[in-house]
């Protein structure tokens, strides 16, 4: 099947010629999110979770190890093909037990976690239009010393309870406590937000403005190394959690950094990269984002600035009610837990802190809860004889696998076949035959301008 992008939907979805979706699933959200399947889809959902069951990795509620939405982002990365999906969920439930996710995260020295957010993307406090969290990352804070440093950092004082495999790097383990935080506290605080579309549907996504202005090419090949290995086990472990991707103030040169880039991840996350040119991005960006959640420096009339605490939004201060003298939310780690009536979610400071890396778990705000888990996933049992799960429940979006778009770590592992690319776009937003492209238009395309898939 051949498939082009749609270009009468802001919200993203590949698309056949004949208006099929790609492998007969459209693909955008909230298409292929909870409460948004097809009857292939809930089919592929119900067999997934039954073999997990059986195989020991999923205990059905009340309450789940796993919640509904976490366990559909692993389908929808592996274009819901259960055995696929299986695969990638059983590595990364290996992986997870192996580092002890859960405890590196709760117990994190919060100095160490604040030293880390500096690398990586930074959520600025506000949403896009369908309510998910905007995030910026700006690059040319990452130069060869910042770096040298937080690696010789993170080797030497990475501080958590948590054991780990021995193999994974600590400064990727600090990286993933940056996703622990995406999927326990920014998307959850976004799911329960009243001023949002599709309530019914959980948000389990981030939108990501990336500015690469000011990055000289030596800079970009420097950071080659530290950006694909962080990329890379992401993509395996976090899937499906980044959706639209701006990239800003592309130098004339970007070309050959993309080539390396969207080797990276895979296809569907590469069909998600927006290559804005300067005259583009305050037109581009309103397309997607309401202007006040627009930081100014593109166009829009946020305060905020790389390195910032979050601004919040206005929604967040009309929804919580701030406990314990905060008008804000801390530094560090933080996680959203159900109070005692399951009708309030809290959230709780996490972490470690000072020269003894003493604990905290100190309530910050409350919050109504409005997003409630399915029947299906409070009642859904199946007979197996001998399963068993030493899992963790699960509470809020992604607790028990949380991140990034998710393919193994190499899309020709899968039962399908994607045959990759993006559009090459130059800075002034042109294709390589120079000829004007219509924005609505950057989605994802290959140089013949298509991307093709096979499914087996």
């Amino acid at each position: 099947m051949t498939a082009t992008s749609a270009t009468s939907d802001p919200a993203h979805k590949v698309v056949s010629p004949g208006g099929a979706s790609v492998g007969g699933h459209e693909i955008g959200y909230p298409h292929g999110h909870l409460g948004h399947l097809s009857a292939d889809e809930e089919d592929s959902f119900r067999n997934f979770k039954l073999l997990l069951q059986e195989k020991g990795l999923y205990k059905p509620g009340p309450p789940a190890s796993h919640d509904d939405q976490t366990l559909i982002r692993f389908l929808r990365a592996r274009r819901w093909v259960v055995p696929d999906a299986y695969k990638q969920f059983s590595d990364t439930e290996a992986w997870r037990k192996a580092n002890h996710l859960d405890v590196l995260y709760d117990t994190i020295d919060v100095d160490a976690y604040e030293e880390t957010r500096k690398l990586y993307p930074q959520w600025t406090g506000r949403r896009d239009k369908r309510g998910i969290p905007l995030y910026l990352f700006e690059i040319k804070h990452l130069d060869s010393k910042t770096v040298s440093n937080y690696e010789k950092s993170s080797a030497n004082t990475f501080t958590s309870h948590a054991e780990t495999d021995g193999t994974t790097p600590p400064k990727l383990l600090r990286l993933f406590a940056l996703y622990e935080n995406l999927t326990r506290f920014a998307q959850p605080l976004c799911t329960n937000l009243p001023d949002r579309p599709h309530h019914e549907t959980p948000i389990t996504l981030s939108t990501n403005i990336v500015d690469v202005s000011g990055v000289s090419l030596r800079q970009f090949w420097n950071l080659k190394g530290h950006m694909q290995a962080a990329s890379t086990l992401a993509t395996a472990h976090y899937p499906e959690t980044l959706d639209r991707i701006f990239i800003i103030g592309a130098p004339m040169f970007f070309s050959t950094v993309w080539g390396w880039i969207k080797r990276w991840f895979d296809p569907i996350t590469v069909s998600k990269i927006f290559i804005l040119g300067a005259h583009e991005v305050k037109s581009t960006l309103e397309g997607f984002v309401d202007p006040e959640n627009i930081p100014q420096q593109y166009g829009g009339g946020l305060d905020f600035k790389w390195g910032e605490p979050p601004n919040l939004d206005p929604a967040v201060h009309e929804t919580v009610k701030w406990e314990n003298g905060h008008t804000k939310f801390p530094k560090g780690p933080m996680v959203w837990r159900p109070t005692g009536d399951g009708e309030t979610l809290e959230c709780v400071a996490i972490g470690t802190s000072g020269p003894d890396h003493a604990p905290r778990s100190e309530r910050v705000c409350t919050m109504p809860r409005l997003f409630r888990p399915s029947t299906e996933e409070r009642s859904l049992s199946v007979e197996s004889k001998g399963s068993k799960t030493d899992t963790a429940p699960a509470v809020t979006t992604g607790v028990e696998t949380a991140d990034a778009p998710a393919v193994s770590t190499n899309s020709d592992d899968t039962s399908s076949t994607v045959v990759e690319g993006v559009q090459k776009l130059d800075i002034n937003g042109t294709s390589e035959n120079s000829e004007p492209v219509d924005l609505s238009e950057k989605k994802a395309q290959d140089d013949a301008q298509a991307v093709q898939t096979t499914v087996a």
